[in-house]
C-alpha cells in the first residue's frame, strides 16, 4: 500500500508525509529474482547479500531475500471469494466507486470456472448483492457489480460481518476462502472500536477464512485501521490508485495475494558480536516480534503467498570500523573470533508453517564473508529503493546520499524492466527532488 500511495502524492507535486512511508512496502513492491525452492513442503530458499553502505563508509547491507514456491496452474486451489464493496457516499468518485468495478472485473478473469463469487455491500445499512456463484456464471456477477452506485453513511463493521457469514455458508477447507473489502478506509459508523474489529477477524481467520484490504481514493482513507486489518486477517493490504494498479495487484500478483503457500512466516537474525559491533533494520516498525514469540506458534506472523518475493535489509558496522556510532558498554565483555565462526556475520533462521498445518518448520543458514557481492543488479536496485524510503522519511541515517544518488544507483541496476515499474520509481525520484525543492523555499 505505502508505495502506491507515496507515488499518488509525488504525482501531485507533494512529498508524502513521513509516517505513510513504509520502507519494507517501498522495497517489496518490486520483484526480484531470487532463487525459486524445488518443493512447496520447503517453499523457501534464502538469498542473501553482503554489500559497502552507498550512503555511509564503513558500513555494510545485509540484503536478506526469499521467494515461495510458484505453484502450477494444475495445482491451484478452487477459490471462494466474498467481495466487501464500499458504496457509502465518500465512494462516489471517479478513483473509488467506478475504479473498484474495474478493479473487481479484473480479478475475475483470473479466476477459474468452478470457483465463487459473493458480493456483499455496504453503506447506511448492510446487503447482499450476490450469493456465492460460480465464475461460470460470470455475466451474471458482472450485471450485479455493474448496478451498484456510491450514497449513505458508513456501516463497516456491520458489512464485514456480513461477507463472513457468505464465506462461512461457502467454506471449503480444501480451498481458498478469503474476504476481499474495498473501501476508502471511512469506518464511520457500527464497531468504530479497532481492537473490537480486530479480535473479530483473528477470531475468523483461526477458522480459515482470511481477508484482505483494497483502499481507494484519498481525503479519509485510514491507513492504520486498513493496515491492522489485513494484517490480522492473513492478508494483503493494496492501495488502488489507478487501472494499472489494479492489473498488477490482481492480475499479474494474482497468485501470490491469493494462494498462501506458507502461514506465520517469521525471519530472525542472530548477528555474530565478534563481527557485527552494531545494526539496524530498515523499516518493518510495524512487524516486530518478541524474540521469545519467534519459537512459540501460537503467534500469529503474516503470510507468504504463490511466488512471492519478500525483502529485508539490515545495516550493520562491522567491529573496527570508524563509523561506529554506538560506543561499548562499560559492562560488555571483550568479544574474541568465536571458534570456527570467525568468517560468519549473522545466522539466519526462518520459522514458517505449511497450509493445512499447525507445527512450524524450520529453516537455517550462517551469513558470511562468502556471501560478500557487489552493489549491482536487485541488490543495488533494492538498496537504491531503500534509500528513497529513508531519505522520504526525514534521512536521519542516509548522511549525503541525496535523491540524485538514488537516481543513479537505480538506473544503473534496474536490470529487466518488463512492466515498466523500475523506470517509473527513477521518475518518482527525479519528483521527489523536485517537491522538495519547491518545499525549501
Amino acid at each position: 500500500a505505502s508505495y502506491s500511495f507515496v507515488r499518488r502524492m509525488l504525482n501531485q507535486g507533494l512529498l508524502p508525509q513521513s509516517d505513510a512511508v513504509r520502507a519494507e512496502e517501498l522495497i517489496n513492491y518490486f520483484d526480484y529474482s531470487y532463487s525459486l525452492p524445488e518443493s512447496k513442503s520447503q517453499p523457501f530458499e534464502p538469498s542473501v547479500a553482503v554489500v559497502d553502505s552507498p550512503w555511509a563508509e564503513g558500513r555494510q547491507l545485509m540484503r536478506i531475500g526469499i521467494k515461495g514456491y510458484d505453484i502450477a496452474a494444475s495445482e491451484k486451489p478452487r477459490t471462494n471469494l466474498v467481495f466487501l464493496l464500499d458504496v457509502s457516499g465518500s465512494m462516489n468518485s471517479p478513483d473509488k466507486l467506478p475504479l473498484v468495478k474495474q478493479s473487481m472485473e479484473m480479478l475475475l478473469s483470473t479466476l477459474d470456472p468452478d470457483d465463487t463469487v459473493a458480493i456483499a455491500v455496504y453503506a447506511g445499512a448492510a446487503g447482499t448483492v450476490l450469493e456465492p456463484t460460480p465464475v461460470k456464471e460470470k455475466q451474471k456477477i458482472l450485471d450485479a457489480m455493474r448496478q451498484l452506485s456510491a450514497g449513505g453513511s458508513t456501516a463497516g463493521a456491520q458489512g464485514i460481518r456480513l461477507a463472513y457469514e457468505l464465506a462461512e455458508s461457502q467454506f471449503d477447507k480444501d480451498a481458498i476462502n478469503r474476504v476481499i473489502l474495498a473501501t476508502d478506509g471511512d469506518f464511520n459508523v457500527g464497531i468504530t472500536n479497532q481492537r473490537g474489529l480486530q479480535s473479530f477477524i483473528e477470531r475468523k481467520r483461526d477458522k480459515g477464512i482470511f481477508l484482505s484490504v483494497l483502499g481507494f481514493g484519498q481525503g479519509n482513507y485510514h491507513d492504520s485501521l486498513m493496515q491492522t486489518l489485513a494484517q490480522n486477517g492473513n492478508g494483503v493490504a493494496a492501495y488502488i490508485d489507478t487501472l494499472s494498479e489494479a492489473q498488477k495487484v490482481l492480475v499479474d500478483e494474482a497468485s501470490s495475494n491469493l494462494f498462501p503457500i506458507a502461514k506465520d512466516v517469521k525471519l530472525q537474525v542472530e548477528f555474530n558480536p565478534a563481527m557485527v559491533a552494531e545494526y539496524r533494520l530498515i523499516g518493518y516498525e510495524t512487524r516486530h516480534l518478541n524474540r521469545e514469540d519467534f519459537n512459540n506458534d501460537a503467534v500469529d506472523a503474516g503470510d507468504i503467498g504463490a511466488g512471492h518475493t519478500v525483502t529485508a535489509i539490515y545495516e550493520f558496522t562491522p567491529v573496527g570500523s570508524d563509523a561506529r556510532q554506538i560506543e561499548d558498554s562499560r559492562y560488555a565483555p571483550k568479544m574474541e573470533k568465536l571458534e570456527g565462526k570467525g568468517d560468519e556475520y549473522a545466522f539466519l533462521k526462518i520459522r514458517y508453517k505449511l497450509p493445512d498445518e499447525d507445527t512450524s518448520k524450520l529453516i537455517t543458514r550462517p551469513i558470511t564473508k562468502q556471501d560478500v557481492a557487489g552493489l549491482e543488479g536487485d541488490t543495488g536496485f533494492a538498496t537504491a529503493v531503500a534509500g528513497f524510503a529513508q531519505i522520504l522519511k526525514g534521512g536521519k541515517y542516509t548522511g549525503d546520499f541525496d535523491y540524485d544518488d538514488v537516481i543513479e544507483l537505480a538506473q544503473k541496476t534496474k536490470g529487466q524492466d518488463p512492466y515498466g515499474y523500475r523506470s517509473e520509481f527513477v521518475q518518482l525520484a527525479r519528483k521527489a527532488k523536485t517537491a522538495a525543492a519547491m518545499q525549501a523555499r
